[in-house]
């Protein structure tokens, strides 16, 4: 505890358009991978809860799904969830990738923030892609639209002026409770990390092929006498075709995905990892509703 023996506490939501690096700032604030990235947008799917803790604070943040115009129901289903955690959280990022202009997408999430009273940071990611005066003209362009509480320019990837992120967010957190024991980084159980880590490979390798008809369902997490923990996992996909795309050439592509996403799950698991794969097409999955609240898209709480 610190001198005076006060905690703080508190809970942060990143909103953005898609692709603006806000996995990447959780992966990088927590010092391991729990939210999975790719040059894809609209990767996240869940709110992704990480918990980052110190003697005398913790921070919970929710990695909210890029907004975009929905055009499924599971599209509806990734907007909802990342307009519902601004009414729950004590601070708000909004993320922007700073070597993008301004649009349409960044003018929707303001006029979200306009309606609420949660204190608004806006987070100028990708900095060391612009030149300082871009970046200068881009910070003058934002303040224009909103009255912000901090502008901190950072860059995720490589870690430049995180710390300062984090102890500006601490400043804003009330005297509250440890909600999360030290050791918890995340509040996902290790199906749904190892399911994520499985699908990352996928879009990493199927690029424009299979961008998000791709869903993955961990069937069995066990360990094995001989120590090794057995996965087996169902990659499903929406058309045959997509079927073939993921399998390869006498199975080349499922190979590859299963050896770098059995890196990852070894990584998480501390163990060494037996990961078996399956391929199965669910036609149209992303709009129907019991394939997607058996995934844990649902709105319901």
């Amino acid at each position: 505890m610190n001198k005076n023996n006060q905690f703080k506490s508190g809970f942060v939501s990143l909103i953005g358009r898609p692709n603006a690096g806000k996995s990447t700032l959780l992966n990088q604030v927590i010092g391991q991978k729990i939210a999975i990235m790719s040059d894809k947008p609209q990767t996240t799917r869940n709110k992704i809860q990480a918990v980052y803790t110190t003697e005398n604070e913790q921070l919970v943040f929710l990695d909210t799904p890029g907004v975009h115009k929905p055009k499924h129901k599971l599209g509806e289903f990734m907007v909802n969830q990342a307009l519902d955690t601004l009414k729950e959280v004590d601070v708000v990022l909004f993320f922007i990738d700073v070597a993008e202009p301004f649009g349409k997408g960044e003018e929707f999430i303001l006029e979200s923030l306009k309606k609420i009273q949660t204190p608004v940071f806006l987070v100028m990611n990708k900095i060391d892609k612009v030149h300082p005066e871009q970046l200068l003209e881009r910070i003058e362009e934002y303040r224009h639209h909103y009255d912000f509480k901090e502008i901190i320019p950072i860059s995720a990837l490589e870690g430049q002026n995180v710390p300062v992120l984090v102890e500006n967010l601490v400043k804003y957190m009330p005297e509250g409770p440890q909600y999360y024991p030290d050791e918890q980084i995340t509040d996902h159980p290790e199906r749904f990390i190892i399911a994520e880590l499985i699908r990352e490979k996928v879009l990493y390798h199927t690029r424009d092929e299979i961008p998000h008809s791709v869903a993955v369902v961990i069937d069995q997490v066990k360990e094995r006498p001989d120590r090794k923990t057995y996965v087996q996992a169902t990659i499903v996909v929406e058309r045959n075709s997509q079927k073939g795309i993921v399998i390869g050439k006498r199975g080349a592509m499922l190979k590859q995905v299963g050896q770098e996403a059995r890196k990852d799950i070894r990584k998480l698991l501390g163990t060494d990892v037996f990961l078996e794969l399956w391929v199965k097409v669910q036609k149209d999955w992303r709009n129907k509703a019991r394939f997607l609240n058996e995934q844990g898209y649902s709105n319901r709480e």
